[in-house]
């Protein structure tokens, strides 16, 4: 238990008794440096903390196993990196004397040497025999300290003597008309300001106490709720302890022994609560009933310097209780906000103080007395308490324990409930720049500590009448949501929530659109940043002629020259739009080049078609060879040059659009970046290689994603461009991914994006040999399904352990304001539907609705949702549709189909958790119209009742609602063509960049060259050469005469009635 135990230093314990122990070895340059800093400030404050002491004596008594914080300890380990029980330490002007054990006096031997360079001062050791009393010894440090009869001696006069040392010790000094003083603010102002070793050793105890909270007692707290376990305060106090001292338990890297606890944990509930710092855990069961808290305070040591952490969490809090926990915290941030160097201490107490009296002024009188204590080689550090009656000036290097709370605040007649407590405490760092909580990683924000764990159906306990005094935040009591049988009826409680959410909602987007904020988007068409392309600036700069006239391709200046009336004219590759070949039956070769040219259809007007408007263009030219061969390279180099050239300028027009980010800033060379290996990216790079694997890093200010093998394909993704992150481990999937959705796009390889993804396949694509079933019970077909087990369950937990400590990157102070964290998709709130072209497994997050595996990705963030309309929704119907409307109105409405009706009631009951309006209606609406009509209008819109108008019961009580609803009826499985897509269309490059897309537009342009005639009579002739038109013209009729057979139906068939198809 941690009751046996000393609280100032584990490792010098072992020194008071025999035995071999570990090899002891004080740091001698911390020794010197410290020392230094003990003369100097007990000579410069010699009259104001030290009492106007000539000599310093600090005895130290026996080893405990009691858990107790002396000074007389702090000071042996600040100084010397140990405690040296039954010692004792007398500084004078002139010399250093030690009293000890032979065994310590050999340890102490190698500070002589660096006290003399430090102070000039010789260090005197005298041993003491065991078995004696040191009677002798102490009569001769005596008589060397004196210097005359006003000798004034500073000790520790609130410490007992304890032991035949000690207490010999301090009737000699009684006895010696010695004036004796007490120097414990000497002490503590010279304890208050840390060096870095100090700073580091609070930092590694602070991330052990953290860890501890976050990775043990969290955990723990939410595993006996959920299984409503019984286990009383002092079990979790006892477990608590053994992670403590085990850190490996909970992730940390630091030696079993060098960790300790700073006091037993403390868990309090159920209506008794004390916020003191000696409170205890007593042996009543935790308590996690509606409107409980529960308050834990972990506190760890790391070479004797301590840390601390204090949490509330609340289970089923009403509103009452909820605001008192933001008050607090408000004020707890305003008092670490105040830890600024050159402010008095008061004005930290002053700070959170103030917060509760402007935002609740009722709970001024359960306010703690004080707001934390300093903290270091003791946890209450004296004379660093930060309550209003401190003066004392803050200085960088303080460290504090920021803990404040409310206590005994009144709740309600159950009587475990009738009295509750808040806590909330962390361990603060005054740096050169302004305070570090070091303790950050267990969060305190309202969203982590509060639970709910009431089920729907649960029934009251209590069905007492509602108390007026109440302060209850729900629009709607759980009385007003009983069914005639006393149970909750989820289905009036949803419709009631829904009625609030629409009211709610109707008042915001009223203020929205009567502020001018009717979006915020553009879905205009992108206008690509036009270049004059030119191939040669005079005409010294052609190629010299090859003699004959033929076509000629010049790489190097991205140009054709054709042969036109005996001239070589050159042609910049961009002004060709397609070209092709063909061969008559002459064994003749055409080549056919067509041009871009004014007038096209969707065609955007060019600058140099607006530079010169009266000039005549080329629509297309044509030539003939007897050389085919020639022919088909020509068509090839020119379609490769092209594809080439329109793929670069595509990259350049899409950079051009990019927002300027920030660099990435790499980890230091003492710091390794956080890594994931052997992932794969979508979008992919560019390239026909194989895809090549590559390694995600965390660094100082964001990812990088690259691999060894092709330094060019690297992609690096800023923290604050980050929108939503998620992980998706793989369970039904073959993949286990990460998706980043980004404010702004970036460019992977050529291809501009907002979303990026890494992922690795979970499972080995295997062919079996022989083609054959194998049997169940196949031994090898057993061992290869294990091995596909645990290679993905070996790949989730190396992705889980990647996401934990990006979290806990993310968790520092740095990183407050951009509000990042791992979110996870809710599998069991997911249904199936078509939100592009093919059927998808859709699922909500905790604010996304997303669709990770298949491609186009899917992320529609909650909060820009201004409604979900659910279409086609009525009886008999197999499927229905979702619209999401966003608060922009100038967005696209996005539309998920064919989602299997099973799905409605789960999908109502995640909106309307997530308080998000949605309605019915039986039949598709068409949105742009309608969003165009509220841009418009936005006041007849807000009269009319606001979205009200989607309500499908009101609608249904006036036929001429109904009427003007068909108006807007299409189809559902009719995709409507959006804007975006049209504006696509008409702002995608001259050439597009795939081979399929490059054919398929050379056939249009063909087609479009040629009449029917021209084209029958080709065919004709290619009939002709092949000698099968008699076989055609046969085949023909030989469908014809199968084709009337079919038709003519079976008698008995046709007297069958039809099924009749419901509408």
């Amino acid at each position: 238990m941690a009751d046996n135990r000393k609280a100032n230093g584990q490792p010098a314990n072992g020194m008071g008794g025999g035995g071999g122990g570990k090899a002891y070895e004080i740091n001698i340059d911390n020794f010197t440096k410290r020392l230094k800093t003990l003369y100097s400030r007990w000579e410069g404050l010699k009259s104001e903390l030290w009492g106007g002491s000539d000599v310093l004596a600090i005895a130290t008594p026996p080893a405990s196993e009691d858990l107790r914080y002396l000074k007389s300890s702090a000071l042996n380990i600040w100084l010397l990196g140990y405690e040296f029980p039954e010692t004792i330490m007398v500084f004078s002007r002139k010399q250093i004397h030690l009293l000890c054990s032979q065994r310590k006096a050999s340890l102490l031997e190698v500070i002589k040497k660096s006290a003399k360079e430090a102070v000039d001062l010789d260090v005197v050791i005298h041993v003491k025999a065991k078995g004696h009393d040191g009677t002798d010894q102490m009569d001769s440090i005596l008589r060397s300290i004196r210097s005359g009869d006003n000798l004034v001696l500073g000790y520790l006069s609130k410490e007992t003597p304890e032991g035949s040392l000690l207490v010999t010790w301090s009737e000699k000094l009684k006895n010696s008309k010695i004036q004796l003083v007490d120097i414990t603010n000497g002490l503590s102002d010279l304890f208050a300001v840390k060096d870095n070793g100090e700073l580091t050793n609070v930092k590694k105890a602070a991330f052990l106490t953290a860890s501890v909270m976050k990775n043990f007692v969290v955990p723990k707290l939410e595993k006996i709720i959920d299984e409503e376990k019984k286990v009383s305060h002092s079990s979790l106090m006892d477990d608590t302890e053994k992670a403590i001292l085990e850190p490996a338990s909970v992730k940390v890297k630091l030696k079993a022994e060098n960790v300790d606890i700073c006091y037993p944990p403390i868990f309090q509930s159920g209506g008794k609560f004390d916020l003191r710092p000696g409170a205890s855990s007593n042996d009543e069961n935790l308590y996690y009933e509606s409107a409980s808290v529960i308050i834990c305070a972990v506190g760890s040591r790391y070479n004797s310097y301590c840390s601390n952490v204090a949490r509330t969490f609340l289970i089923d809090a009403d509103g009452m209780q909820i605001k008192a926990y933001e008050v607090l915290l408000k004020a707890h941030e305003a008092a670490i906000g105040a830890l600024k160097s050159g402010n008095k201490v008061s004005a930290v107490y002053q700070a959170a103080l103030s917060v509760v009296e402007k935002d609740a002024p009722e709970l001024v009188a359960n306010l703690t007395k004080s707001v934390g204590t300093g903290i270091g080689l003791e946890f209450r550090e004296s004379g660093l308490n930060l309550n209003a009656k401190n003066d004392r000036v803050l200085k960088p290097g303080m460290v504090f324990n920021v803990s404040l709370g409310f206590q005994n605040l009144p709740k309600n007649d159950i009587p475990k409930n009738q009295n509750f407590s808040l806590l909330v405490a962390d361990t603060v760092i005054l740096g050169g720049h302004g305070p570090e909580v070091v303790t950050s990683l267990s969060s305190k924000a309202v969203k982590d500590v509060a639970y709910s764990f009431n089920e729907d159906d649960e029934e009251e306990e209590q069905p007492k009448v509602k108390k007026p005094e109440a302060n209850v935040s729900d629009a709607f009591s759980k009385t007003t949501l009983r069914s005639d049988h006393g149970e909750i009826n989820r289905e009036e409680q949803r419709r009631q929530h829904q009625a609030e959410l629409a009211r709610q909602k109707n008042e915001e987007t009223a203020r929205r659109l009567a502020g001018g904020g009717n979006g915020t988007g553009d879905n205009g068409s992108v206008v690509r940043p036009s270049t004059d392309l030119i191939a040669y600036k005079n005409v010294n700069d052609l190629p010299p002629p090859r003699g004959e006239l033929m076509i000629q391709i010049d790489q190097k200046n991205e140009a054709i020259l054709l042969p036109i009336y005996g001239s070589m004219v050159p042609f910049h590759i961009s002004a060709v739009k397609t070209v092709n070949n063909q061969s008559d039956t002459n064994h003749n070769s055409y080549v056919r080049i067509i041009f871009n040219f004014p007038g096209t259809p969707f065609s955007l007007p060019e600058a140099n078609t607006l530079k010169h408007q009266g000039s005549i263009y080329v629509k297309e030219v044509s030539f003939r060879s007897k050389d085919s061969r020639h022919i088909n390279e020509v068509v090839a180099q020119i379609k490769t040059l092209r594809r080439l050239v329109a793929a670069r300028e595509s990259e350049r027009a899409e950079r051009a659009t990019l927002v300027s980010q920030e660099k990435l800033v790499p980890a230091g060379n003492k710091i390794r970046p956080i890594r994931l290996s052997d992932l794969w990216i979508r979008p992919a790079f560019g390239g026909r290689g194989r895809k090549i694997p590559g390694d995600l890093e965390a660094h100082v200010n964001g990812f990088r994603f690259s691999n060894s093998r092709r330094m060019d394909e690297r992609v690096d993704i800023m923290y604050g461009n980050i929108k939503h992150v998620f992980f998706q481990p793989a369970e039904n999937e073959m993949i286990t991914l990460l998706h980043f959705h980004l404010h702004n796009h970036i460019m992977v390889g050529t291809k501009k994006t907002k979303d990026v993804q890494f992922y690795v396949e979970v499972m080995e694509v295997v062919q079996t040999l022989g083609g054959g079933k194998r049997s169940t019970y196949d031994v090898d077909e057993i061992e290869e399904e294990q091995r596909e087990r645990d290679r993905k369950n070996k790949i989730n937990m190396d992705f889980q352990s990647f996401v934990n400590r990006v979290n806990d990157l993310w968790g520092q102070p740095q990183f407050k304001g951009l509000d990042l964290e791992f979110d996870q998709p809710l599998r069991e709130l997911g249904f199936h539907g078509v939100p592009y072209k093919a059927t998808a497994f859709i699922v909500p997050t905790s604010s996304c609705l997303v669709e990770l595996i298949e491609t186009p990705f899917l992320v529609i963030t909650l909060s820009e949702i201004e409604i979900v309309n659910l279409e086609r929704v009525g009886f008999g119907q197999k499927n229905f549709d979702m619209a999401i409307v966003f608060k922009d109105f100038k967005r696209d409405v996005f539309r998920i189909d064919s989602i299997p009706t099973t799905s409605l009631e789960s999908i109502k009951e995640w909106l309307d958790t997530t308080d998000i309006k949605y309605y019915e209606s039986r039949m598709n609406l068409n949105w742009r119209p309608i969003l165009k009509t509220i841009v418009e209008d936005p006041q007849k819109f807000i009269e009319d009742g606001g979205w009200e108008f989607l309500n499908m019961e009101a609608s249904d009580s006036e036929s001429e609602k109904s009427e003007e609803s068909d108006k807007g009826y299409e189809p559902s499985d009719v995709e409507v063509e959006s804007e975006s897509e049209d504006d696509d269309s008409a702002s995608e490059s001259l050439v597009e960049s795939e081979d399929d897309e490059e054919y398929s537009e050379d056939d249009l342009e063909e087609e479009k060259g040629k009449t029917w005639e021209e084209l029958e009579r080709e065919a004709s002739n290619a009939d002709r050469e092949r000698g099968d038109e008699s076989d055609s013209e046969e085949e023909r009729r030989r469908k014809k005469m199968k084709a009337f057979g079919k038709s003519r139906s079976n008698p008995s068939s046709s007297s069958l009635p039809k099924r009749a198809k419901l509408r």
